[in-house]
């Protein structure tokens, strides 16, 4: 059995979206010939909610190591909150003992946060061991170029400068990697693009999937949503997941296209219910609400709901099983995948999904559904969420109307390389690849 350490920071009971990425994966790498220990923070260093339901789905005989991080109380009166460069010095110290008193075959470090990639060279050259850099967002992105922390989600000074030291970082990292893997091709062929010297980099695609079992969990204890009543007859149609800041054009499409319906079908218009969870991607109960200053604007907020901090995992999940329909909506950016796609259909409900279409989860829907149970709203560059507004109106109208989910409009076939398992198994065999010193084997699907 060959052995990988994977260093994620983040990693249950810790909420945020990056705690998923190595829960869903590390599990099955044994199937396939893998042994994975985890270097994570120690749950007392996370500054958000910790979540003890999403720690029990970890299985107990996956082997996990943690670190200490430096307090976010004190590191906040220095303007840092980053939980990559609070835990970096623990990362290193707690990744070169492992490393210098076990046995293990191949390194693999997942992104965000960005800083623990720097560890990778390092471990590299002192130990030997192939280095696998793995992808949940672009490290060079729109942050600090098109978006930021300034007025409106503007680029600020500090946006600009950490864009700045990315663009210094990322390719002195990338030169090391024996191996690439990311959620959706585009975010390494953009790499490729900035640094045309790496694109011989051995890539794999490995989108964020989901687990069915999480969903096993859910349904043997059923329990009602504490957000909505479902059995009320309105038609609940839930978005849950964080709202990015190239995700408002697609919002206003879809608040539009409500705005729309109100002035159009009144009777539907009463029985439609928005409801937006985890917006904020925050866990404090303050967070500023993200979507109901826009319903506002476009006057429907009297049927639109709002939960702007992150909520539980497992809460999630019910909010999906339980909703009348889910919504999925994307980014004007190319490569944008949503970590909630694959949970979403897992979920079993009918679905309206709203995506640029170079998104992976384009294809992916167009593949495996069709309507009524799957309805797909696609735009580009050129013709952007903003021109189908009728669109999606219409979809609207008609899921209200007529809203049940039918297992024959979905082809589970299609959906099987999605799954934890599969996308574990993918992995695998990039380190398979790199262990063994094959050079220049790519799987860039």
């Amino acid at each position: 059995m060959k052995r990988v350490l994977m260093i994620s920071p983040h990693f249950p009971p810790d909420t945020t979206a990056g705690a998923h990425r190595v829960r869903l994966l590390a599990p099955h790498l044994e199937e396939y010939g893998w042994q994975p220990t985890v270097l994570c923070v120690d749950p007392r260093d996370y500054e958000g909610s910790l979540d003890p339901e999403l720690a029990a789905l970890v299985p107990d005989s996956l082997a996990v190591r943690h670190c200490r991080a430096l307090p976010v109380q004190s590191t906040r009166l220095f303007g840092v909150g980053d939980l990559g460069l609070r835990a970096y010095w623990g990362l290193r110290q707690a990744s070169r003992w492992l490393l210098a008193r076990e046995r293990f075959d191949a390194l693999f470090i997942t992104l965000y946060p960005t800083y623990p990639a720097l560890l990778g060279p390092a471990l590299k050259r002192k130990f030997g061991l192939p280095f696998v850099l793995d992808y949940q967002d672009p490290w060079v992105g729109a942050w600090g170029k098109s978006v930021g922390g300034g007025t409106g989600g503007r680029p600020d000074l500090k946006s600009r400068l950490s864009r700045r030291l990315a663009d210094w970082l990322e390719p002195r990292v990338v030169r090391s990697t024996d191996a690439l893997t990311a959620v959706s091709a585009r975010t390494y062929e953009e790499i490729f693009e900035r640094h045309p010297e790496l694109a011989d980099r051995p890539c794999a695609t490995i989108p964020l999937g989901g687990e069915a079992a999480d969903f096993a969990t859910v349904r043997d204890d059923p329990k009602p949503t504490r957000f909505f009543a479902a059995e009320d007859g309105d038609f609940h149609l839930c978005y849950v997941g964080t709202l990015l800041p190239l995700g408002f054009e697609t919002l206003r499409s879809v608040l539009a296209a409500v705005a729309k319906l109100k002035k159009r079908q009144p009777a539907l218009y009463t029985r439609l219910h928005l409801h937006f969870f985890g917006t904020s991607n925050q866990t404090t109960i303050s967070t500023e609400p993200r979507v109901l200053p826009l319903a506002s604007e476009f006057g429907i907020e009297d049927r639109v709901s709002e939960h702007a901090p992150r909520i539980p995992y497992l809460d999630a999940l019910q909010v999906l099983t339980q909703a009348s329909g889910v919504l999925m909506m994307g980014s004007s950016e190319r490569h944008y995948t949503a970590s909630k796609l694959y949970p979403g259909i897992l979920a079993h409900r009918p679905l309206l999904a709203i995506y640029h279409a170079e998104s992976t989860v384009t294809d992916l829907l167009a593949a495996a559904g069709r309507a009524p149970t799957i309805r797909l709203v696609s735009y580009d560059d050129e013709a952007r969420a903003e021109a189908h507004v009728e669109e999606i109106a219409g979809h609207l109208a008609a899921m209200i109307e007529a809203a049940h989910y039918r297992p024959e409009d979905v082809d589970e076939e299609k959906l099987a390389g999605f799954s934890a398992r599969a996308l574990a198994g993918r992995l695998a065999a990039l380190l398979d690849r790199v262990s063994s010193g094959v050079a220049g084997v790519e799987d860039r699907q």
